[in-house]
C-alpha cells in the first residue's frame, strides 16, 4: 500500500534507537524526509547513516524518485533551546513539518512517597509539556496547509496504570487528556489528526535493561525472566520496533485521515479489558 506521504517532512523525537527509530525507519521507507532527534550525538549519527542507506534504497526502487533527506539534530528536546535547534536545523523545513512523532523515555519507577516536586516537574516536562510545546509550534502550519499528522508515543500504563510507574501514569495521562480535547477541535476539519500510541512490551534496550535489573535482583538468569514475561503476553512474545513503526506510519498516512483522537494499544493482547 502506498501511504501517500512521500516527500512530506517528519520530526521524530528520541529516534536514535528503540521505538522512535522504528518510526523514523518506517517513514523513510515511505519516502518521507525526516529530522531525527535525540540527546546522544554518536548513536543518533549512526542511526542517521543507516536511515540514509534505506533512503537511497527507496529511491532506487522507483524511477525518478529522489532519496528522502535524513537530518540528525542532537539536542535536549525538553529544553526550549533544544526545540529551537531542531526547528532551525539546516536543510530542514523549519516549522513546516507535516508529521510530528512525539516520544520520550519514561521517568523512573518508584514509590510515590519518595517523589518530590523536582521529580514531578521533570516527568511532566519530558512526557507532557514538551509534546504540547511541539504541537503548539507546528499545528497551525499543518492546518494552514491542510495536512498534519501528530502521533504521541505514550505507554500502555495510560490504559492500565502500574503502581510503581506513578510519574509516567500521571504525566502521560495528562498529555492524553489534553490531546482528547484538541484532536476534536476545528483542527480535525482542516486535515490534522492527533493520535496516541500506547506500547506494551517491545524488544528494545529499555526492556533489556529492566530484565537485567530483575536478574540482578533475583539471581535468576535473564533468559528465564524474558521467557516468563513473554509467556504472560497472549501473543507469546515481545513486539518489535519495526512492527511499531509500521503502525505509526499508517497513522501518518493519507488513508488514516478519518482516524483522530484515538488511543491505540499495540501490546500483543496484554490489556484484559473490553474497552
Amino acid at each position: 500500500m502506498d501511504l501517500g506521504i512521500a516527500g512530506k517532512w517528519a520530526l521524530v523525537c528520541a529516534a536514535s534507537k528503540g521505538l522512535g527509530r522504528g518510526c523514523a525507519q518506517a517513514l523513510v521507507q515511505e519516502g518521507v524526509n525526516v529530522v531525527i532527534n535525540a540527546r546522544g550525538a554518536e548513536a543518533l549519527e549512526a542511526t542517521a547513516a543507516q536511515l540514509r542507506t534505506l533512503a537511497a534504497e527507496w529511491a532506487a526502487a522507483g524511477a525518478g524518485r529522489a532519496a528522502p533527506l535524513v537530518i540528525a539534530v542532537a539536542a535536549d528536546i525538553t529544553a526550549e533551546a533544544g526545540r529551537e535547534a531542531v526547528l532551525a536545523a539546516p536543510g530542514g523545513p523549519g516549522r513546516d513539518f507535516d508529521i510530528l512523532v512525539n516520544n520520550a523515555g519514561g521517568p523512573p519507577p518508584g514509590d510515590f512517597r519518595d517523589w518530590n516536586r523536582e521529580a514531578w516537574v521533570k516527568a511532566l516536562d519530558a512526557n507532557m509539556l514538551t509534546p504540547i510545546a511541539l504541537i503548539q509550534a507546528l499545528v497551525d502550519g499543518m492546518a494552514a496547509r491542510g495536512f498534519g499528522r501528530i502521533v504521541n508515543i505514550t505507554s500502555s500504563s495510560v490504559k492500565a496504570p502500574i503502581d510503581i510507574l506513578g510519574l509516567s501514569n500521571g504525566a502521560r495521562s495528562g498529555l492524553t487528556g489534553f490531546v482528547a480535547g484538541i484532536a476534536r477541535s476545528p483542527l480535525a476539519a482542516r486535515g490534522v489528526t492527533i493520535n496516541n500510541l500506547l506500547p506494551g512490551k517491545f524488544d528494545t534496550d529499555r526492556i533489556a535493561s529492566t530484565i537485567a535489573a530483575a536478574a540482578s535482583k533475583t539471581g535468576k538468569p535473564e533468559a528465564e525472566i524474558r521467557a516468563s514475561q513473554q509467556k504472560q503476553i497472549p501473543a507469546g512474545r515481545f513486539g518489535t520496533p519495526d512492527e511499531f513503526g509500521a503502525i505509526c506510519a499508517f497513522l501518518c498516512s493519507r488513508q488514516a485521515a478519518y482516524l483522530t483522537g484515538q488511543n491505540i494499544l499495540p501490546d500483543g493482547g496484554s490489556y484484559p479489558g473490553t474497552f
